[in-house]
């Protein structure tokens, strides 16, 4: 039988291949999901990464999810990989445009996957807000966030890069409930992204519960998620470093699959698996190389949440200028044409 559609899982996404991947040096002051390997020099690491990031697109093409590849052969791009924090598309032809916490991040915004989305998808408005940069106020999009597009909540762990103000002003306009927490491992060190503590899928709902720091806040996520209609299955300290919660759940020819790196997934107990399965079968992916740079296959993953356009040339070339020309700032920055937005240094090759 087939699982009916879902506004959590995306059935297309883009993904970004780097050619020049490495632990990026400048994240590192609050990124503790980070690491190093001395025994592959910078060559070999960006090799690897690479062919990593190329096996996710086969895995996820060979379940029928729409795969749009861009490859980014920048030298001073190490993150390029994880092209969710800068950006995210929503039904009703939305997309949000995000100020990154880092400078090292900032040129990862292309206009060539902007355009992408706009000749494609059905695109009406693009809301911009990285100029909020220049007021170090920051939100690194589906990184920051983790939204439950059925239930229209952001759970968003407060850090550095999850600004309340900047969370707030999302919401307001894109039509979520802004849940704010605070998360720390054992150590006291906050979680960098909230999507490394949690995953929403359709059914389920995967969180590191024990890392949220105040007792009322743990159980009020806890309540919001189980009356949701999830099941939830918590994580420990241990399963939220292996990545565990930095899973997405994807729409694929024969339905939903829940998409997680093979340690993310050996690090699940028996139950816990069980609990996933009843509903949502688990894709492990192998990417060792990528998962050094502190994130996991959700941070590769930019669901795409637009509704197709229609394929004919003439009417394509319309809507492209008539639908995705416009988007309206807050911030009182002014607006931003997705067709324009910033010089591509990449070359992309949708797919």
């Amino acid at each position: 039988m087939r699982t009916p559609p879902s506004a959590q899982a995306p059935s297309a996404v883009v993904l970004v291949r780097p050619h020049r991947f490495s632990p990026n040096p400048a994240t590192t002051t609050d990124n503790a999901f980070q690491s190093t390997d001395p025994t592959r020099d910078a060559a070999a690491l960006a090799a690897d990464a690479y062919a990593e990031a190329t096996g996710v697109a086969d895995a996820l093409r060979a379940t029928g999810v729409r795969v749009h590849v861009f490859e980014d052969t920048d030298d001073h791009r190490p993150d390029a990989v994880f092209p969710n924090n800068w950006f995210s598309t929503h039904a009703g032809g939305r997309v949000a445009l995000y100020p990154m916490y880092s400078p090292s991040r900032r040129t990862e915004r292309r206009a060539d996957v902007v355009d992408l989305l706009a000749r494609t998808y059905r695109v009406q408005e693009v809301v911009d807000y990285s100029p909020l940069e220049h007021d170090d106020v920051f939100l690194e999009g589906t990184g920051a966030m983790v939204l439950d597009h059925l239930d229209r909540v952001a759970y968003t762990a407060r850090s550095h890069r999850a600004n309340p103000d900047a969370l707030f002003r999302f919401c307001s306009q894109f039509g979520y409930e802004p849940l704010v927490v605070d998360a720390a491992d054992g150590d006291g060190t906050p979680i960098y992204h909230t999507n490394v503590l949690m995953c929403i899928a359709t059914d389920v709902a995967l969180v590191g519960l024990d890392l949220i720091t105040a007792p009322a806040q743990r159980r009020l996520v806890a309540e919001r998620l189980r009356a949701s209609g999830r099941r939830v299955v918590a994580l420990d300290e241990r399963q939220v470093r292996e990545f565990a919660g930095n899973a997405i759940e994807v729409r694929g020819r024969r339905g939903r699959v829940l998409v997680m790196s093979t340690r993310a997934a050996a690090s699940l107990t028996a139950p816990q698996r069980r609990a996933i399965e009843r509903t949502t079968p688990i894709l492990a992916l192998d990417i060792p190389t990528i998962e050094l740079a502190g994130g996991s296959v959700r941070c590769m993953v930019a669901g795409i949440h637009l509704s197709p356009r229609d394929v004919r040339p003439a009417r394509a070339s319309r809507e492209r200028v008539s639908g995705a020309r416009t988007g309206v700032l807050e911030t009182g920055h002014g607006t931003v044409d997705p067709l324009r937005h910033q010089p591509a240094l990449g070359a992309g090759q949708p797919g």
